[in-house]
């Protein structure tokens, strides 16, 4: 499976996430992606942490008809 490395991700719908890193269950041992929101939410406020499985932060999804990262590396931290 790919590596994610800390750095300044693109969501898929535009928004900006910085990676902190990766983070395992402490029962399961599955994989996590640690990231933080480069944005103010008025439901979740300003730079909300965000954690979302590994496996899942890597996949691919569709839009318009064709296949795009969900995350998108844009720059190192």
């Amino acid at each position: 499976m790919p590596k994610i490395t800390p750095g300044i991700y693109r969501h898929f719908k535009g928004k900006l996430y910085k990676v902190i890193g990766v983070a395992r269950h402490s029962e399961t041992l599955e994989e996590f992606v640690v990231y933080q929101a480069l944005y103010n939410s008025k439901e979740f406020g300003k730079n909300a942490l965000w954690i979302r499985p590994l496996k899942m932060f890597l996949e691919e999804v569709e839009v318009n008809g064709r296949k795009v990262k969900r995350f998108a590396k844009i720059r190192e931290q």
